[in-house]
């Protein structure tokens, strides 16, 4: 009989990547998310999809990125999980992070992501983190956010972008691994400087806006320092670069790998 593994946030970007590569190695890959039926802030649906689950793989995102709302979803969603999964008896707990959390926690989302991995951490069930840099599919999103009339102002730091396939690549491996009970980094094949990832995401979508460095300019609210943004030297590497996912032709083979 195949393993259950379910993946919370499992019809998300990331999460729909890890079920089915789960599924093309042969297990039992089970998606979970509110539009399933299954609610963590509100344990809904939760015991249902537990029932004989050996791993549990944790992707889900707070709705809201307010520092109250992000801080209670973390804490609320991750404590019934973790709950549920001990009754259960669920042998291993896989979760995505960010790389840098510990640097950055001026952002109200990584203390948030900080105090999941703690729950995680202090809950006795075996566990992993997947600390992931910042993936390709946010660059419009992060140039909207750091807008400023027809400019875009960032940060003069390195950023080491990843493309979601990649990243569910790493985490879809450690869920079919034994728990690290630790953290594993995973991030892009280049260190980018972070106007050059700016630039580069806008010009292929044909956004004329003017990218600007500015040392006071903030990422999320935060101020990173040169290297907060990109993955240390044991880090598992994405293969994918980011020129490559620019090209439609090139992603899309790939993403149907």
């Amino acid at each position: 009989m195949s393993m259950k593994i379910v993946v919370i946030g499992g019809t998300g970007l990331i999460g729909s990547k890890v079920v089915e590569k789960l599924k093309a190695r042969g297990y039992e890959a089970v998606a979970a998310a509110p539009n399933t039926g299954v609610n963590t802030l509100t344990g809904e649906g939760l015991v249902e999809v537990l029932t004989n689950a050996s791993v549990v793989v944790d992707v889900s995102n707070s709705p809201s990125f307010e520092d109250k709302a992000v801080m209670e979803f973390f804490r609320t969603s991750t404590g019934n999980l973790l709950a549920e999964e001990a009754r259960a008896g669920v042998r291993h707990h896989v979760a995505l992070s960010v790389v840098g959390t510990e640097r950055l926690q001026e952002s109200g989302y990584m203390r948030a992501k900080l105090a999941q991995e703690k729950l995680i951490k202090d809950s006795g069930i075996p566990y992993s983190i997947v600390h992931a840099t910042q993936f390709f599919e946010f660059v419009t999103r992060i140039a909207d956010e750091a807008a400023d009339g027809n400019q875009v102002r960032v940060p003069p730091v390195f950023i080491q972008p990843i493309a979601a396939e990649d990243v569910a690549t790493a985490v879809a491996k450690v869920a079919a691994g034994p728990p690290l009970n630790g953290m594993v980094e995973v991030g892009g094949p280049e260190r980018l400087r972070f106007d050059e990832f700016i630039r580069r995401g806008l010009r292929a979508r044909n956004d004329s806006r003017e990218v600007v460095v500015d040392p006071n300019a903030r990422y999320f609210g935060i101020k990173p320092g040169e290297l907060s943004l990109v993955a240390s030297g044991e880090a598992s590497i994405g293969e994918m670069r980011f020129e490559d996912w620019l090209n439609p032709a090139v992603s899309s083979a790939m993403s149907s790998r």
